[in-house]
C-alpha cells in the first residue's frame, strides 16, 4: 500500500514538473507578451545608458512590447547587476551588462553573486573607445602638456568616473601608473557631466558616445582617445598609447539576463536585438558616435565576457589597481 503511494506520489510529482515545463515552453514561445524591463546599473546620460535606449526603442517596434529602461546607479554597477541576478528567469528582467562587470569580478571579493555564472549572455550591443576629456579651464592643449601639467600639481586634479573601480575609473587608474601621474578619481552615482562642464572636475576619460556633442561645442577639450587607433569621428586626436607606449582601455555593453531564463527567450532576444544593431539606421548613429555594433550569438558573447575577465584581471594584478 505505502509503495503504491510512493508510485502516485512520484508520478504526481513528475506531471506537475511536466506540465510546469510546458507552462515555460509555451510562455517562452509566446514571449514576450507584456513590457520588459531593462536594469541599467548607471545613470541616466551615461553612454550605457544611451546606447540601451537606442537599441530598446527598436526592440519595442519589432517585438510589439515596451522595453522599458530602469537606472538603478551604484557600487560600481553592483547593485543594479545584484536585482538582475535574483529577479525571475522569464525574459522580463534584463540587464545592460558592461567591462565593469567584468572588472569587477577581481576587484570585490564579498559579492553575493558571480557575473559570469548568475547571468545569462543574451548579446552584445557596443565597443566604445574612450576620450580623456578636460575642462576648457585646464591650460593643458594636448597629452604631453597635461602629463606635465599632471607632474606638477600631483593629487591637485580630479577626474570623474562612474564609480570607483568602474572601466571610467580603472581607464584613469592605468593612465596614472603607466604615464606616471597622481590623477584623483571622483565616483559620481549621478551623472558626472553636469560637473566637469562646470569645471567642478577638471577631467574624464569618458565614452565618445556620450561626449562627443560636448566636444563639438567645444565645451569640453579632448587631449587623446584610448583605443590602440585613432577613432574615424575625432580623427585629429591621438591616442594615449602614441605618448603611453602600450596604453590602451575600450569599454563594451551588452545585454544579460538571470542564470536559467529558457533558452527560446534568450534565442528570440539575441535574434531581435541583432537585427537592430545591423538595421542600417541604428548602425549609422552608433557609428556617428564613434561606437562600434558587437553582433554576437549568446556563445560568443559569453566567451567574449571570459576572455576580458581574464585579460583585465592580470592588468588590475600587474599593476596593482585597488578599490579605495
Amino acid at each position: 500500500m505505502k509503495v503504491a503511494r510512493r508510485q502516485l506520489l512520484r508520478l504526481a510529482t513528475a506531471a506537475g514538473a511536466l506540465a510546469l515545463d510546458r507552462q515555460i515552453a509555451a510562455a517562452a514561445q509566446a514571449y514576450p507578451t507584456r513590457p520588459v524591463r531593462i536594469i541599467v546599473p548607471y545613470p541616466a546620460g551615461i553612454a550605457p545608458d544611451i546606447a540601451t535606449r537606442l537599441v530598446a526603442q527598436s526592440l519595442s517596434q519589432r517585438l510589439g512590447q515596451q522595453f522599458i529602461i530602469d537606472n538603478r546607479p551604484g557600487g560600481a554597477a553592483n547593485i543594479g547587476t545584484e536585482l538582475v541576478v535574483h529577479a525571475p528567469p522569464d525574459g522580463y528582467t534584463l540587464l545592460t551588462a558592461t567591462m565593469t562587470n567584468v572588472l569587477n569580478m577581481s576587484l570585490y571579493s564579498n559579492l553575493d553573486f558571480n557575473f559570469i555564472r548568475d547571468i545569462a549572455p543574451v548579446s552584445g550591443l557596443v565597443q566604445l573607445p574612450l576620450v580623456l576629456v578636460v575642462n576648457p579651464s585646464v591650460p593643458a592643449k594636448t597629452l604631453p602638456q597635461f602629463i606635465a601639467y599632471a607632474k606638477a600639481n600631483p593629487g591637485k586634479i580630479n577626474f570623474a568616473s562612474v564609480g570607483a573601480g568602474a572601466a571610467t575609473d580603472l581607464a584613469g587608474q592605468l593612465f596614472n601608473v603607466m604615464a606616471g601621474v597622481h590623477l584623483i578619481n571622483v565616483p559620481y552615482r549621478s551623472n558626472y557631466l553636469p560637473d566637469l562642464l562646470s569645471g567642478q572636475v577638471q577631467a574624464s576619460f569618458t565614452p565618445i558616445l556620450q561626449s562627443l556633442g560636448y566636444i563639438k561645442a567645444n565645451k569640453l577639450r579632448p587631449l587623446a582617445v584610448t583605443d590602440a587607433t585613432r577613432s574615424h569621428v575625432l580623427p585629429n586626436i591621438p591616442t594615449i598609447g602614441e605618448f603611453v607606449p602600450g596604453y590602451q582601455a575600450v569599454v563594451w555593453d551588452g545585454i544579460g539576463a538571470p542564470a536559467k531564463t529558457p533558452p527560446d527567450i534568450i534565442a528570440t532576444l539575441n535574434k531581435a536585438i541583432n537585427a537592430v544593431l545591423v538595421d542600417p539606421a541604428i548602425k549609422a548613429r552608433f557609428d556617428a558616435l564613434g561606437s562600434e555594433a558587437m553582433v554576437m550569438s549568446p556563445n560568443e558573447f559569453v566567451a567574449f565576457e571570459i576572455a576580458e575577465a581574464k585579460k583585465w584581471a592580470k592588468v588590475i594584478k600587474t599593476v596593482g589597481i585597488k578599490v579605495q
